[in-house]
């Protein structure tokens, strides 16, 4: 008997922690499209601004206190991934079919720089240049208004081509994509 009722306790205060919990503060998130017949998909945490506005991707800001700055791993928590079934040209870069971590150099502001890591399976912040594929320029263009979530897009543009873009608080990135 009190083998049970320690047990029934121990369930009703993990459920009532679980409970309090409410809602991951950068709950995951997936972009997909299917360009040229190829399925491409941009896994990610997505993280919300909560009030810091213009503190966020400046020189004393948030993302200023990751280990790796100025590259960051353009989202939270677990490292951002790519996947695709076909190989693909992103922006000035080949890449073979595969899955990838993606990370952005942010250190100018008007110029950002998509990194394709080979390196797959770790944590965010687990940033190392020597496992690199390649890296690419972006397009920089601020977002209409401030995006509270932080958010990946792929579109597909026809023809084999299309765009994948990445919004978050006031900074807006895109850099094509095409299917080889």
């Amino acid at each position: 008997m009190k083998r049970m009722l320690l047990c029934t306790g121990l369930l009703f205060a993990a459920t009532t922690l679980l409970a309090q919990q409410g809602p991951p503060k950068s709950p995951p998130a997936t972009a997909m499209a299917t360009i040229g017949g190829k399925n491409i998909t941009i896994t990610y945490s997505s993280p919300r601004v909560r009030g810091r506005e213009g503190k966020i991707f400046t020189k004393d800001g948030l993302i200023s206190h990751d280990p790796h700055y100025p590259v960051w791993r353009g989202g939270a928590n677990s490292a951002t991934t790519l996947l695709t079934d076909g190989d693909l040209t992103i922006g000035d870069l080949s890449v073979p079919a595969g899955k990838y971590t993606l990370f952005v150099d942010i250190s100018d502001p008007k110029a950002w720089v998509l990194i394709v890591s080979k390196a797959t399976g770790e944590w965010g912040l687990a940033y190392d240049a020597s496992k690199d594929l390649g890296r690419t320029a972006m397009t920089m263009a601020p977002p209409a208004s401030m995006v509270e979530n932080l958010t990946y897009t792929i579109s597909d543009d026809g023809g084999g081509k299309g765009t994948v873009s990445l919004v978050w608080e006031d900074m807006g990135a895109t850099v094509p994509i095409a299917v080889k």
